[in-house]
């Protein structure tokens, strides 16, 4: 009876409600995650920043209320909000919330089981909590956007957001721990996300190496980045490139025997014969296209991947067949497309059950819900 009745609920986090204050990408994304899930996530919104940067796809499956938290009346439309929330997700610089009377330390008095979520560029401690930042920032103070494209060149920028989709990630994972937590404590708690912690939290394999072999990691010389044959990029006859991962030797092995330089087998790691090997395999890819590269290596299975195109990617039969990509309909009726939901469950997955909706659309009737006339409604937004 119970599994019946799970297997009906929408996503596993059906039941929790989400206040969520953030703007920009990391909040929201992580918010988006929670309300694909099932949690009902109402987005605080201020009409006076409704020009700001507002990532449609992002607000899928979630409410939206214009709140002026500044006006008296706004404030305590807020408090009523959060009588009743588990979690309140914000993104602003440190203290700022507290400056508006809607910190931690004034909603666990309103609300002793709520979990507050705080996503910052650098913490809300340490001597860079007030600093202002962006994803490349982040990356750099990471020591990660050094480990990024070519030598004797600065540094590139890499192409998708790593540290908010990151920040995003680990709040997800925090909100979800504090609220395994309450559970069994009753007690909520308040959640501190550093997006500048995670990107450092996603060099542990470039820090064992660095202790292993007391060499510190350099850009495109690393095991895995460049330095030797097995794990490189290789460009092709008509201009694309193939991506090879053989790492382990029964891989390499493969390969070599395809391109009959068995010679090379025993010396996968040998950096004295590294640049002679490397440029073995740049020879080899660039004499064919990357339509005869699939052919020919089909049945070579020793980790290699053709380097697509992100349009070429999202036409990708792997993600049409996992549902990564998925349609739904948007307000006016129209077929759109977005990135699905990642994690598959067996019993009540997550889906986009409600396309993104307008800055505000839900003001009216959530306000009505929490008690409030319509008359009353222009003194809080």
């Amino acid at each position: 009876m119970v599994e019946e009745k799970l297997s009906k609920l929408i996503g596993c986090l059906n039941g929790v409600k989400v206040i969520d204050l953030s703007r920009l990408y990391p909040g929201p994304f992580c918010t988006m995650i929670l309300a694909d899930n099932g949690a009902e996530v109402i987005c605080v919104e201020d009409k006076r920043f409704k020009d700001d940067l507002f990532i449609r796809d992002l607000y899928r499956n979630k409410k939206h209320i214009n709140i002026d938290l500044k006006k008296p009346k706004g404030k305590e439309a807020f408090y009523r909000l959060v009588r009743d929330a588990d979690v309140v997700v914000e993104g602003f610089r440190p203290g700022v919330v507290d400056k508006l009377g809607i910190g931690y330390k004034d909603l666990s008095k309103i609300n002793p089981r709520i979990i507050y979520c705080s996503l910052s560029g650098y913490g809300q401690d340490g001597p860079f909590k007030m600093r202002a930042g962006h994803d490349v920032n982040y990356l750099s103070y990471a020591g990660v956007l050094d480990l990024i494209g070519i030598p004797n060149a600065p540094p590139s920028i890499p192409g998708i957001q790593i540290a908010d989709v990151v920040g995003a990630l680990y709040g997800v994972i925090g909100i979800v721990m504090a609220l395994y937590s309450r559970e069994k404590t009753g007690e909520g708690q308040y959640v501190d996300v550093s997006l500048t912690d995670g990107v450092l939290s996603l060099t542990t394999l470039i820090f064992f190496f660095m202790k292993l072999q007391n060499i510190p990691p350099r850009r495109s010389n690393t095991l895995l980045s460049h330095r030797y044959a097995c794990y490189n990029t290789y460009k092709t006859k008509d201009g694309r490139a193939i991506a090879l991962g053989a790492v382990e030797n029964r891989f390499w092995k493969k390969i070599c025997e395809f391109f009959d330089c068995k010679k090379y087998i025993p010396l996968q790691y040998d950096d004295e014969h590294r640049e002679e090997i490397i440029e073995f395999f740049r020879e080899k890819f660039q004499q064919k296209t990357m339509d005869e590269w699939k052919k020919e290596l089909r049945d070579v299975d020793c980790c290699w991947s053709e380097v697509l195109h992100y349009e070429e990617a999202i036409e990708l039969p792997l993600f049409k067949e996992r549902k990564m990509i998925v349609s739904c309909k948007d307000q006016e009726g129209k077929e759109n497309k977005y990135i699905g939901p990642t994690i598959k469950f067996s019993k009540n997955p997550a889906k986009i059950h409600t396309p993104p909706t307008d800055f505000g659309k839900d003001t009216e009737e959530i306000l009505m819900s929490l008690g409030y006339l319509k008359e009353e409604i222009k003194e809080i937004v």
